[in-house]
């Protein structure tokens, strides 16, 4: 079973932290009917969505990939690097702690889960402004005992890696090459974003479908001609505040007979 963890919309998300673009209103009725149109896509392919509860005083909450990395064996609660982020964690550990042993990243180190990309056993970590070396370190000496590895990566010019890069097949990854070295990812097929669709490179796999901005059809197509099931969404209000499809969700499996912790 597949497990979603997502947050509603704060209803001060107009407040929200801002990195690279200019401040424009948001609509937050608009960004909730998004938010639910994102959630039905999610249950359609298999998901079952557990809902965290909006919070006024986080106006960034909704972006809860931010908050948590999650692999089979244990579920890792970041420290985010934005300040004001920190405090949403606090309600993500135990509504992880119902499906996995839970660790945490310490101070002084920093980690969103938007740096985090996951391509089999190793987790690519942007070293951006919002992870730094030591939350990097920390996250690969927790990870350690299961093989997995983790390596730092360098961005440019964007918030998160994977505003950069993400998975939208397996063997395929779709990245902005002015923002990340397509050269990172080594035998892996690269799909280029269309140069008119800078922030096309964040797409979510979820089963055998992949979930884009409706903003990007010339980058999706570019993914549909390679025979992947795109699943284009309106995320307009999310994007104006830098968020996009991965970010509104954690995904995980679980066993079907295994009961919740």
């Amino acid at each position: 079973m597949r497990i979603a963890l997502t947050r509603d919309v704060s209803p001060a998300m107009d407040r929200c932290e801002l990195s690279h673009l200019a401040r424009s209103p948001i609509d937050h009725a608009r960004a909730v009917a998004q938010h639910a149109a994102y959630e039905q896509c999610l249950m359609e392919l298999g998901c079952r969505v557990h809902r965290l509860p909006a919070d006024a005083s986080m106006p960034d909450a909704v972006f809860i990939e931010d908050t948590a990395v999650v692999v089979d064996e244990l579920a890792v609660v970041t420290r985010p690097g934005a300040a004001s982020r920190r405090p949403e964690t606090a309600s993500v550990a135990p509504a992880l702690a119902v499906y996995r042993s839970v660790a945490e990243i310490e101070a002084p180190g920093t980690l969103e889960g938007g740096d985090v990309l996951r391509i089999g056993r190793t987790f690519y970590v942007g070293d951006s402004a919002r992870s730094n070396r030591d939350g990097i370190a920390q996250l690969g000496e927790l990870l350690a005992p299961w093989d997995y590895r983790v390596v730092p990566v360098t961005t440019r010019d964007c918030l998160h890696l994977k505003t950069a890069a993400t998975v939208a097949a397996p063997g395929i990854v779709v990245l902005n090459p002015d923002w990340v070295d397509r050269a990172l990812f080594g035998t892996a097929a690269v799909v280029e974003v269309d140069p008119a669709e800078p922030f096309a490179g964040n797409v979510l796999r979820v089963g055998d479908a992949t979930i884009s901005a409706a903003a990007f059809p010339r980058t999706n197509r570019r993914l549909e001609a390679l025979g992947i099931d795109v699943r284009a969404l309106d995320m307009s209000e999310f994007a104006k505040a830098e968020g996009g499809v991965t970010c509104c969700s954690v995904i995980f499996e679980i066993s079907e007979e295994a009961p919740e912790r």
